[in-house]
């Protein structure tokens, strides 16, 4: 894990918990967004986060492959 990322997590499930979304169940992406819009600087902040975080969740524990040139190469 990045350094800066388990920094950033002071407050581990306060976003949940703001939210009223029990822990354990995903937080639905629309949720998020409206949160990160939202007019509580702690709120938005803890959403915009959780939105950055999602483009770097891995599946399976693997890390994600490069999005390179999807074209044929010659």
């Amino acid at each position: 894990m990045a350094k800066w990322i388990s920094k950033a997590i002071k407050h581990p499930g306060a976003l949940h918990k703001q939210l009223g979304v029990p822990q354990g169940e995903k937080i639905p992406a629309k949720k998020i967004a409206k949160a990160a819009k939202s007019s509580n600087p702690t709120l938005a902040k803890r959403a915009r986060l959780a939105q950055t975080l999602k483009g770097f969740h891995s599946i399976g524990g693997e890390t994600p492959k490069p999005r390179g040139d999807k074209r044929a190469r010659s």
